[in-house]
């Protein structure tokens, strides 16, 4: 990457990275500090850690949309607003609903796909992996970060000061996008990085990336519902007042990231992600038990959590990768819009679900809820295919094409030895490719890219 690319890379990231910090710094806190509300209760506060999901899920792919039109700058300042009047709507709140209500405005501020799609902007084909990858990395960095620093704000701060410190990330994410993150020359339509609508219904007629959007949706279902249990079994059954909560979410989360690693290696150095994967999903449902069987226990409760951790980690990272392998040529972008809006409403399942059974039953009915709903996903996981090893490539052809031309060029790529899909789209002079890597002829992708450019 260039010295602008890296700029916009590194810049997007953290502002991804701070966006997401507000997001999660509630959840290993709200459930001890939001029966404080006026007319809490146990279902209302699994809706408020939730909400966000909701709206989320909703304005997500419409924000992408409209960033093809208005801009992707403007729908980024726009959302960040909205993220602003949300966190300080629950920072004022005294009640219940207004948490909700709050929390509702600050999802719908929606502006992953927006900066996914200005990343594309601002990189060229051959960064756009990479930078899509330090993107990533830093969303799972302020998920750990968050578990540690809500405790420590909380602590010192109130629940309302998580909600002041989010809305302080949002207006200086503004400054950001003003000032630091560089304006691209033109927009691009890069289907690698937006949804296509007519994609939709047909990616939800693939087996092998609807068993994906599940998974994602099952992962985050249970991690928001066990958020809600967790921080009550800390404090009634382990003892540990809540200010001490951030040391054991900082060794489990430190602990789980690295024992994972080797795991990632194998499955994509060995060529076994399906055993790895299917692995992780009993893993997690074999966590949710232990946290049962943890009881006072601080060990016990910190090898449970490490357990989980180290699945979800795992998880979390592979399941991005397994969709941008599975979906088709020129279609990864609407992939991961229909992933990503799956993701959220299974947070905002959660968060329901997750209240209902806390006000019904107690947490420990949870984390058998949980353990079953990891167990059904287990089961789904088994009748996956083994995945393609195929990833991503995009070729800028730089010229008009009829459609005869376009089928010639199609048919050009299909010989070359490793592509195993392409889709020439005339209106964006644009061919999109899945390749094996390991097979692929890179001299003979090579010639053909600088054939195109010199047209």
């Amino acid at each position: 990457m260039n010295v602008s690319e890296k700029r916009s890379v590194f810049s997007l990231a953290l502002l991804y990275a701070m966006r997401m910090l507000g997001l999660f710094m509630i959840l290993p806190v709200f459930v001890l500090l939001g029966d404080e509300l006026d007319g809490s209760n146990g279902f209302l506060v699994g809706i408020a850690i939730g909400a966000y999901g909701l709206t989320q899920a909703i304005f997500q792919v419409p924000f992408g949309m409209l960033s093809d039109r208005f801009g992707r700058k403007k729908m980024i300042v726009i959302g960040l607003l909205i993220f602003c009047v949300g966190s300080v709507v629950a920072a004022l709140s005294e009640s219940i609903y207004g948490v909700i209500t709050g929390r509702l405005l600050q999802g719908a501020g929606a502006i992953a796909s927006v900066l996914m799609a200005l990343l594309s902007d601002l990189t060229t084909e051959d960064s756009r992996t990479k930078a899509m990858a330090v993107v990533g990395m830093s969303i799972g960095l302020s998920f750990s970060v968050a578990l540690v620093a809500g405790p420590l704000v909380a602590g010192f701060f109130g629940l309302s000061g998580i909600f002041w410190l989010t809305a302080v990330f949002a207006i200086v994410g503004v400054g950001m996008v003003l000032f630091v993150v560089p304006t691209p020359v033109t927009t691009h339509a890069h289907r690698d990085t937006r949804a296509v609508k007519g994609q939709f219904f047909e990616l939800l007629k693939k087996p092998d990336l609807l068993r994906l959007d599940i998974g994602i949706f099952l992962l985050h279902l249970i991690l928001t519902a066990l958020f809600i249990a967790v921080p009550l079994s800390l404090v009634n059954d382990v003892q540990l007042e809540r200010q001490q909560h951030w040391w054991v979410y900082l060794s489990v989360m430190v602990t789980a990231f690295f024992a994972m690693i080797p795991f990632i290696i194998v499955g994509e150095k060995k060529r076994k992600i399906k055993t790895v994967f299917v692995g992780a999903v009993l893993q997690l449902a074999v966590g949710s038990i232990l946290l049962v069987w943890a009881g006072s226990s601080l060990a016990a409760m910190w090898g449970a959590l490490f357990v989980f951790f180290m699945a979800f980690n795992l998880l979390e990272a592979s399941l991005p990768s397994l969709v941008s392998k599975q979906a088709p040529a020129g279609a990864r972008g609407t992939a991961m819009g229909v992933y990503s809006t799956s993701q959220f409403f299974g947070a905002f399942l959660g968060g329901a679900i997750g209240g209902w059974v806390l006000s019904n039953w107690g947490g420990e009915v949870i984390y058998y809820t949980s353990a079953v709903l990891g167990a059904v996903w287990f089961l789904i996981a088994l009748t996956m295919r083994t995945p393609s090893y195929s990833t991503s490539r995009t070729l800028a052809l730089n010229m008009s094409l009829s459609e005869s031309e376009a089928a010639f060029v199609s048919d050009e790529l299909f010989e070359v030895q490793g592509v195993e899909d392409v889709v020439v789209v005339i209106e964006e002079k644009m061919a999109y490719l899945k390749v094996d890597k390991a097979h692929l002829d890179e001299e003979a992708l090579n010639s053909f890219r600088n054939s195109a450019k010199a047209h």
